[in-house]
Parts: C-alpha cells; structure tokens; sequence
C-alpha cells in the first residue's frame, strides 16, 4: 500500500511559499502522490493554478486531486486544463471527480445546482474522454488539444461512497477517492467490498481503492498534548458551512490523533482490508508534522 500526503490548502492563511515548502518536501519524502482538492466559496488556491505550479515543484510524486467538482467547470476547458497538466507533469496526473457536498460553491462558480448530479459528472466526463480522444467535440476548425501524456486521459477516480453515486460511476471510473471520517474499520471493510462487487459487476478491471483522513501527531493516548485540539481546530475552520452544534458533535471522533506508532497501526488496517493508497491530510501547515510521518514510514 502507497501513502500520500495531502498539502494544507485549509490552513488560514496559506500562502504560496508555505505550499511550495511542502510540495518540495513531499517530493523528498517516502510518499507516493502529492494530493489536494477542490473548494470554490473558502480561502484555498484554485486547483487548476495549483496543479500547474506542483508540476514545477515536483518531478517524481504523483498529482492527484481528491476532488476537482466537474460541475464547476466547463468540461472542454477543464479536459484541456487537465491534459496540459498531464504534459507538464509528464503523466504523472490523476484526478478525482465530484458534485461537491456544499452548494454555496455552485453559487459561487455562478452554477445551477440543480447540476449537482452524479449522471450529470457521468455525462460531462464523456465529453472529456473525447477530448482526449481527440475527437472534434466542438464546432470548430480543429479539436481541442493537448493531448494527454497518458493514452485516454489521465486516471479517473470517483470522490463518492454512496452506493447509488458507485454505481453511476463504475462505467468511467478507474477506481474511488474515498474518504473516512471516523476511521472505522468495518464500514471500510464493507464501503471497499461494495465497490470491487460494483466494479465486477460492471464487467470492468479491479477498480484502484484510494482513501484519506485527517491526522494530527501528538504522543501515545490520544494526542493528550494537543493533537486532538489541533484535528479540532482545523475542523472548526474547514466546515464553515455545518450548523456549528452539529461540527461540535462530530469533533471528538473524527480523524485520527496520536503517535506515529499509533499511526502506523491504522495504515496497516487500512493495508489488510486492500487500499491500494492512503492520503493523509494535515490539520496544521507544521511542516514538522510531515517530516515525522516520513520518518516513520520511510
């Protein structure tokens, strides 16, 4: 099992020295992908530009977006955004697809949210496969370039867990991006069983198993020097738009804070259920709390 580093673009006040740092680090780490989303109304970089200037920074890791909300964009420009940072990155892209949980970022994108649909995202990630294709999907003198460094396009994957939104998406997807909360062990079980039986159903090859969680390193027992406050402070920050009672609710037992030790134990559950990568996702821009986990499992 690989394991990914997510930058901290949820941080406040993240700033393009602090995210080149970490890109640069990352790529200098055991870590196999160099990971970061997608939020439109918040204080995070464009994923696009993002992309474009990880492509610089880095010559080894994988970039992997986890997730690109395809509604938020026009599917031609996006494929062909996302096919010049295939070449810039010399193929080393993969991209999460999704409709978003927040709909203030269709509001903001100036998008009807009556598109946040997973056969709509089926729907325009067929136009983009024929850009890459190199069909002439527009009526225009010449198709859409550039091609893609990777035949067919980039590795798709859906950022989805529902069993509905799988379903829709076994057709194109290479695999999932998924995400735990809570990090319990035995819904994971059941969420990765559920897509290799959509994906066999489908007729298609065993579908890639990505998922992530927050993290925060303390010591042995929970994080009691504060790791815990950490994972609860950024939480508080990233979900601005829940009824605050309701993020209180989740807060004590959502991501994981502890050791590395402790870390490792999670990592190596998650490795015998079959995920073929972990992303983890810092709650502080501490570069400190990277250079450990590398330490670890370098």
């Amino acid at each position: 099992m690989k394991i990914g580093m997510t930058l901290p673009l949820m941080e406040p006040g993240v700033n393009g020295e602090m995210l080149e740092r970490w890109a640069r680090a990352v790529e200098a780490g055991p870590f196999s992908s160099l990971c970061f989303g997608e939020r439109m109304a918040f204080d995070n970089p464009e994923v696009i530009a993002l992309a474009g200037a990880c492509s610089a920074w880095t010559s080894r890791v994988r970039l992997v977006t986890t997730v690109i909300v395809a509604q938020l964009h026009d599917p031609v420009l996006l494929a062909k955004s996302l096919a010049t940072i295939d070449q810039l990155s010399r193929g080393r892209l993969t991209v999460g697809l999704g409709v978003g949980g927040r709909v203030e970022d269709y509001v903001a994108a100036g998008v009807d949210p009556k598109t946040r649909t997973h056969r709509d995202l089926a729907r325009r990630v067929g136009l983009m496969k024929r850009v890459w294709a190199g069909e002439k999907v527009v009526d225009t003198l010449l198709p859409v370039g550039p091609p893609p460094v990777q035949p067919g396009g980039p590795e798709l994957l859906i950022g989805a867990q529902g069993p509905n939104a799988v379903r829709t998406a076994a057709p194109w997807a290479d695999g999932i991006s998924g995400f735990s909360f809570n990090l319990d062990m035995k819904e994971a079980e059941r969420s990765f069983e559920e897509v290799r039986t959509v994906w066999r159903e489908a007729g298609r090859p065993a579908p890639r198993i990505t998922t992530a969680f927050w993290f925060a390193l303390g010591t042995s027992g929970g994080g009691g020097d504060g790791a815990r406050a950490q994972v609860e402070r950024h939480l508080r920050h990233y979900f601005n738009w829940i009824e605050p009672k309701a993020v209180e609710a989740m807060l004590p037992v959502t991501g994981f804070s502890g050791s590395e030790a402790e870390l490792v134990r999670v990592l190596r559950r998650f490795e015998e259920l079959g995920a073929d990568e972990v992303q983890l996702i810092p709650t502080s821009d501490d570069l400190s709390q990277l250079e450990r986990v590398a330490g670890r499992i370098a």
